[in-house]
């Protein structure tokens, strides 16, 4: 019987939108929850691509969760990545920022620690092809596109130029297909006129995609369109590719034939593939669970663990029904399995609906002014399209002061093509070795 005094302990893993709107459905419950995440803010993950291309802050896409939660009286949150699962004790392993590790007792666990960045076997590719999936993957991603244009101006000759006016995206996906846009908008727009030996404009953008169409999950009719809006704005599609090797100046590529062409690129990003990160897999070992290709974990229709009803798995992380990777599913998923856990707190015993995910559409944004969206048998593309994502997005944004600030960050972008998040730095790598003692010049007054 559950102690009257102690408060039943729900441990969820991972602050994204499954975390975070599971915790939302347990605001009222009594309850003691702990949010653990790796990263100290909830991200709005979707317009990650938007905070790389210079239009958006990474303050109006990232909240603190301890702010987002502050109001949430019966939640902490606990900054810590998640490592194994002990079912039998009941206690998630956790290891600290200062590599400390520590055990966390849990009577509920919901898991929601999203996925990463796959490379397929690959992961050398990591180092001169980053991908997406994080605030620091956004901030490395703005200043190689952004700097590649001013390593363009100081180029040593037309082949070194050209290679660093190449931009290189792995993957056609949403993520793949917008950022291919933004650059795009970038060169041509965003910076004309802003350099003295270069023309921005003249830069190519390259979209490799293994299969015959991009955006093939929303179906042949706007993946259509969409590949025509995208080589209106100049970008060039290679499909029906995979991409072989990748290295500081560029990538291998075999075709469809056979082929194998090298491509010169100084700047290549991986738009393609996810895969679930290391505790997921800790959790199927401890639980006998079964997963995916990809490492998702499967689930019972009420998103429980097989044979371990106190466990539940939510978000991209979860294989049910071959549904989707999408921030709604997450935030749907999150929501059931915190609704859940109140409902069990609440003494009922009528065994819950299975989960059903309803489906309120795709969207894709390309450029100012295009985007393609899917809900139901809805399809719309061009400017109907672009109109209805940005209700979307501002509808889901977190927090009155995110909505605000992209509200007004997209009527300067879209009105002006100006982008005022353009800062980056040179990072360390950057920067030349030090030369040894005996290399340096003399002082002046040697």
């Amino acid at each position: 019987m559950q102690d009257h005094v102690t408060p039943r302990r729900v441990v969820i893993l991972g602050g994204g939108f499954a975390g975070l709107f599971a915790a939302r459905a347990l605001r009222r419950s009594p309850v003691a929850v702990t949010v653990v995440d790796r990263r100290a803010h909830h991200l709005f993950q979707p317009l990650l691509y938007q905070c790389a291309s210079g239009i958006l802050s990474e303050g109006q896409i990232a909240q603190p969760l301890r702010d987002v939660l502050r109001r949430h009286h019966n939640v902490r949150c606990l900054l810590a990545e998640a490592t194994d699962v002990d079912v039998q004790a009941r206690l998630v392993h956790l290891r600290l920022p200062d590599g400390r590790a520590m055990e966390l007792p849990y009577d509920d666990l919901i898991v929601g620690v999203g996925m990463r960045q796959s490379y397929f076997g690959h992961d050398e590719f990591a180092a001169h092809a980053p991908g997406m999936k994080t605030l620091n993957d956004a901030l490395d991603i703005r200043r190689r596109i952004y700097q590649a244009f001013e390593m363009a101006e100081t180029a040593a000759g037309a082949r070194e130029r050209q290679q660093w006016l190449t931009f290189a995206l792995v993957g056609g996906g949403p993520t793949g297909v917008e950022l291919a846009g933004q650059i795009r908008e970038i060169a041509g727009h965003t910076l004309e006129r802003e350099f003295r030996t270069i023309d921005s404009a003249e830069a190519r953008v390259l979209l490799f995609e293994g299969s015959d169409e991009v955006l093939g999950a929303f179906g042949r009719p706007l993946a259509e369109r969409a590949a025509r809006t995208l080589r209106g704005l100049g970008v060039e599609l290679h499909l029906g590719t995979r991409v072989t090797d990748i290295d500081a100046q560029g990538l291998m590529v075999r075709h469809k034939d056979g082929a194998v062409t090298r491509y010169e690129a100084r700047t290549v990003l991986w738009t393609a593939g996810v895969e679930a990160p290391p505790v997921a897999t800790a959790l199927a070992r401890a639980t006998g669970a079964t997963q995916d290709r990809a490492g998702r974990i499967a689930v019972e229709p009420d998103l429980t663990v097989p044979g371990h009803p106190e466990i539940r798995v939510t978000g991209d992380v979860m294989s049910l029904d071959k549904l989707p990777g999408l921030a709604e599913v997450a935030m749907q998923s999150g929501a059931y399995a915190g609704r859940a856990v109140r409902h069990a707190v609440e003494g009922r015993t009528k065994k819950p609906k299975p989960f059903k995910y309803v489906d309120l559409g795709s969207a894709a944004y390309i450029s100012r002014g295009r985007a393609v969206l899917k809900t139901g048998p809805l399809h719309l593309s061009g400017v109907l399209g672009w109109l209805a994502w940005l209700f979307i997005h501002v509808a889901f944004l977190t927090g009155f002061r995110s909505r605000l600030g992209a509200v007004l960050s997209w009527s300067v972008a879209f009105a002006t093509n100006a982008r005022r998040e353009r800062a980056f730095a040179m990072s360390d790598a950057d920067a030349p070795a030090e030369p040894a003692p005996e290399q340096k010049a003399p002082s002046p007054s040697a």
